[in-house]
């Protein structure tokens, strides 16, 4: 696959992000950063934006280092919220939203390495432009748009009971 020492280290870490968030999606209807799924997903994510950075296929900086920056960024805000605490129902709303969009945007250029790469020999996109990652990407922000919505209800629903 042609990866580096660094891309494989990138990846595996990578992966246990996202499964992280997965099982944090599933369990708690967010990422939790006070359960260690959450936890896990907030310090993976930040090592695999940090280390993407030390990446490069086409040489120097380019979008996916600005996508790493990015949710860098957002995964730092969303944890300082978590560590702040506040009563804020609005720092609650956005501490979620700030997570979910982090892990949104860490799947497109996942779905577009993975895609590019996988199967071996035979991958099943030829370039980032193919149609396949585009809608496979659709769908994904389909998905982020109707998992905020859930989570932004399901939260109210919460401050309301309180």
């Amino acid at each position: 696959m042609g990866l580096s020492g660094l891309g494989i280290f990138h990846t595996i870490i990578g992966i246990i992000a996202i499964a992280a968030a997965i099982i944090s999606f599933v369990r708690f209807g967010k990422i939790d950063l006070t359960q260690m799924s959450g936890k896990i997903y907030c310090y993976t994510t930040t090592v695999t934006a940090l280390t993407a950075l030390g990446i490069s296929k086409h040489g120097g900086f380019n979008p996916g280092h600005i996508f790493s920056v990015f949710i860098f960024v957002l995964v730092l805000v969303a944890f300082w919220l978590s560590v702040k605490r506040s009563a804020s129902e609005k720092a609650r709303y956005t501490e979620n939203f700030l997570l979910s969009f982090s892990f949104f945007l860490s799947l497109v250029p996942t779905v577009n390495e993975t895609f590019t790469r996988v199967p071996l020999g035979h991958p099943l996109a030829k370039n980032p432009t193919d149609p396949i990652i585009a809608k496979t990407l659709l769908v994904l922000f389909i998905a982020f748009i109707a998992g905020s919505i859930y989570q932004y209800i399901k939260q109210r629903n919460v401050f309301k009971i309180r």
